[in-house]
């Protein structure tokens, strides 16, 4: 195990609603996963500015190639191929800005995530399947419909992984065996 001695600052805790704040979106008090986590609550960039950036590039690229001079130089072939090679590297862009955007959140916001529900790997709770935790947001529902907060919030969430745990208790086990074997 390593440690990182670069990093002087301590690791910042963060507030329970602020963690989930990055990862779901609340609207009528029913909870999503979002697709773009938003760094906003935590000290980052907003989601509505990834979003943005991500719309604007094939729009930049449209004017970049389509412009009348650029368009003249080129021909309508050139231009058109130029647009899908340049149009499938933009695809790749936005995909790597969205995969490092969301790595990042979870980078920072596990720690705190471990100090509420320590032993609930994060990334299983997000996890649309195949998880022992496939109804987190079934009991975060719940719970946000009965308008709870901080640490009446936690207990409940802590009380909904022991159910989750118990209702998948083989895989749990198996998970547990793998983990061993490691």
């Amino acid at each position: 195990m390593s440690t990182d001695n670069n990093s002087t600052e301590p690791e910042e805790i963060y507030s329970l609603e602020t963690i989930l704040t990055t990862l779901t979106t609340v609207k009528n008090n029913v909870a999503k996963k979002r697709l773009i986590s938003d760094q906003e609550p935590i000290g980052g960039i907003s989601v509505k500015w990834v979003i943005t950036f991500l719309i604007s590039l094939p729009i930049m690229l449209y004017a970049g190639i389509f412009n009348p001079v650029m368009f003249e130089m080129l021909g309508i072939a050139q231009a058109i191929i130029f647009f899908v090679v340049f149009l499938s590297m933009v695809i790749i862009l936005a995909i790597a800005t969205v995969f490092i955007n969301n790595n990042k959140v979870l980078r920072q916001i596990t720690p705190s995530w471990n100090k509420y529900f320590e032993g609930v790997d994060l990334k299983l709770a997000l996890a649309s399947a195949g998880t022992p935790y496939t109804d987190f947001f079934k009991h975060y529902n719940i719970a946000l419909n009965e308008g709870l907060t901080g640490k009446a919030l936690e207990e409940r969430l802590q009380q909904g992984f022991a159910t989750m745990e118990e209702e998948n208790k083989s895989l749990m086990d198996a998970m547990r065996r793998n983990d061993n074997k490691r």
